[in-house]
This record gives C-alpha cells, structure tokens and sequence, in this order.
C-alpha cells in the first residue's frame, strides 16, 4: 500500500477556497481504480502545540500500488484541480510513503 501526506499551506485567508475544491473534487479522486482513501484534514484546533497552523490542510491518501498513484497524479479531473487552486497556494509539500 502507498500512503500520501500532502500539506498544503494556502496564501493567507485563501484555505477555505482551496478546501471547497478539494471537496468538488473528491468524488472523482475516491472512484479511481486503486483509491483506498483521500481525506482532507486540518489542525483539530488552532492552539495545537504541533499544529500546521490556520492556513494549512493536510490531504490523506491510500492507494493500491504505485502504478495508481501514478495515474491519479494523470488524471484529467487533477490537472483541473490543480489549475483551480494555483493561485490560492503558497506552499505545497508531498510525501510519499510504503508500507515495511
């Protein structure tokens, strides 16, 4: 199994348009072959001692394999999403992780 952690920090007051499109765009991403779960996240509160702090939200993935990660990152619905949210993204970090 593959296991992405995408922190998104957003330009200062812009998070909630990058959330409303992630959210427009999960039904498509959950459908993709190989798409074990795709939850966007945020600090449970804004004094967490270890928080990503107001702007920032943090995408949890599963998938399959990596041949499917791959086409997810391909895919016709991703390209539109991440042509949406450029300009309300400051800074943008993924790890990709597999299981030991």
């Amino acid at each position: 199994m593959i296991h992405v952690i995408a922190i998104i920090t957003a330009r200062p007051g812009m998070r909630d348009e990058i959330i409303a499109r992630v959210q427009e765009n999960i039904p498509a991403v959950i459908a993709e072959e190989g798409c074990i779960e795709y939850r966007p996240v945020v600090d449970l509160s804004a004094e967490a001692a270890t928080g990503f702090g107001s702007d920032t939200l943090v995408i949890i993935e599963k998938w399959r394999d990596e041949t499917c990660l791959k086409d997810h990152a391909a895919a016709p619905h991703m390209k539109n999403y991440a042509e949406k949210v450029k300009n309300f993204i400051q800074e943008r970090s993924i790890r990709i992780l597999k299981d030991i």
